[in-house]
């Protein structure tokens, strides 16, 4: 089998990234937006080493799971990638990759808990983040496609509320009268780069992320106020020549920067750096249940604590919370919320790197559990070898990325171990015990899952 033949297969099973997995010319071929049991023409794109890579060309026999995407770019844009498959199948989907990752990566087979539903499916994300950029002489912004930081231009975007729809042609307007252009990543020219909107119960926060200061803001102002009811803006300085949205500059231009929310019984506050979860309708179960494993008697320390609600939530039921956050906006947030919350007894932040501190937590705390909310790159092996080395008796993992967490778990469970520097399958008779995954569906209409595990240290 060679690049640009196309062959005749049946989808036989759906790979992590949601992409359909047919055998053809003795190879395996990954499809995108191809379910299973769906039979397709295909072309091939590239093959290498027996692995091969195609698209769609003609869709033969669908399956009944097939539903009509409601995103005019679907399949073009990176950010979804199962808009083309009904909830139910959304939800098997996660809840099998989930369990499949656990046991290829982390040498774990465990049962799974059926992945946890979302009460929206479209319009539930509380935060746009969007790039802008000058293309062939036209201002663009959108979202980058898949694996790439190539623009696909939106309009609109169904899984974001439809105040998206408004901002979009808000900043098309702003940019095109007061004659401003996009980024240019190659020669590092233009004033506006990303623009970046956080909802909080219906108030907002916007950042403008530009190269320099610019005039006219007062009419984007003015076509904002058609927009929200209450919002703060900010500009971003960010000139740096990398992958990151935010630069270390912010300047307040208008509103309060910072607003208060209540969930979960406690009120927090965030601003436009502070990490909260993108679907509160999903947050809060995840959240609550959480808190419903912990201990009144017990002590916990937070890791990756964002703004400090989850902390909050900690220590309004147990005997003492404690968070560890990196970013100074959000750790100054979690101790506005401790001051709110009637929480000074009961809560201490620290600031800092989580692999640093929390020896220094634990050696306070020497018997608190530990809650571990990491990045999509997973918690640093420090973290890890800091728990075991303080015999921590009870662990809760949430993690956004099942890669990662299979290999954290592998750690902590035995079925991963190092050898000579490198990961290979392990016994599993680590120092802890896995005693439930359940799969959260923070992010419907995509390829990513929430998980929350729950790991035990074995007794003596």
């Amino acid at each position: 089998m060679e690049k640009n033949d196309v062959v005749e297969a049946v989808c036989e099973s759906i790979g992590t990234q949601g992409e359909g997995i047919v055998k053809a010319g003795g190879c395996t071929v990954f499809v995108p937006y191809l379910l299973c049991g769906e039979k397709a023409k295909i072309r091939i794109l590239k093959v290498k080493n027996n692995i091969g890579y195609g698209k769609i060309e003609e869709l033969l026999a669908p399956a009944e799971e097939r539903v009509r995407p409601k995103c005019d770019v679907f399949s073009r844009c990176g950010g979804c990638q199962l808009q083309h498959c009904n909830y139910r199948t959304q939800l098997k989907f996660k809840t099998a990759l989930v369990r499949d990752t656990l046991k290829k990566i982390g040498g774990i087979e465990t049962d799974v808990a059926p992945c946890e539903r979302s009460e929206k499916t479209y319009g539930y994300r509380n935060k746009l983040q969007l790039p802008v950029a000058r293309q062939n002489g036209k201002n663009i912004i959108g979202f980058f496609a898949e694996r790439s930081h190539r623009i696909v231009p939106t309009r609109s975007c169904p899984i974001h509320p439809d105040w998206s729809e408004k901002l979009i042609a808000a900043l098309y307007d702003f940019m095109e009268k007061c004659g401003l252009d996009g980024y240019n990543e190659e020669t590092g020219k233009g004033q506006v780069r990303h623009i970046v909107v956080r909802e909080l119960k219906n108030r907002f926060i916007v950042t403008l992320v530009v190269t320099e200061k610019i005039a006219g803001i007062d009419y984007f102002f003015f076509l904002l106020d058609r927009v929200f009811s209450e919002y703060s803006f900010y500009f971003n300085y960010n000139t740096n020549r990398t992958n990151a949205v935010f630069g270390d500059d912010f300047e307040l231009m208008r509103g309060r920067g910072f607003y208060e929310c209540t969930d979960g019984g406690i009120t927090f506050e965030a601003g436009a750096n502070t990490f909260v979860q993108v679907n509160e309708y999903v947050r809060g179960r995840l959240y609550d249940k959480v808190v419903s494993l912990m201990d009144e008697q017990e002590s916990v320390i937070d890791c990756y604590a964002g703004g400090g609600l989850l902390t909050a939530m900690l220590a309004k039921k147990c005997k003492k919370a404690v968070g560890i956050e990196i970013v100074p906006e959000a750790s100054a947030c979690a101790d506005k919320v401790k001051e709110r919350n009637g929480l000074q007894d009961k809560m201490i932040n620290y600031c800092g790197d989580a692999a640093e501190l929390l020896e220094q937590a634990l050696q306070a705390e020497p018997n608190a559990a530990v809650v571990l909310d990491p990045p999509r790159a997973g918690v640093e092996r420090r973290v890890i070898e800091t728990l075991k080395a303080h015999a921590v008796g009870k662990i809760l993992y949430i993690s956004c990325n099942p890669a990662t967490l299979a290999r954290d778990a592998g750690i902590l469970t035995g079925s991963l171990r190092e050898e000579n520097g490198v990961l290979v399958k392990g016994s599993a008779n680590g120092e802890y015990t896995l005693v439930s995954v359940e799969p959260y569906d923070m992010f419907p209409q995509t390829k990513h899952v929430e998980t929350l595990v729950f790991l035990k240290r074995k007794k003596n």
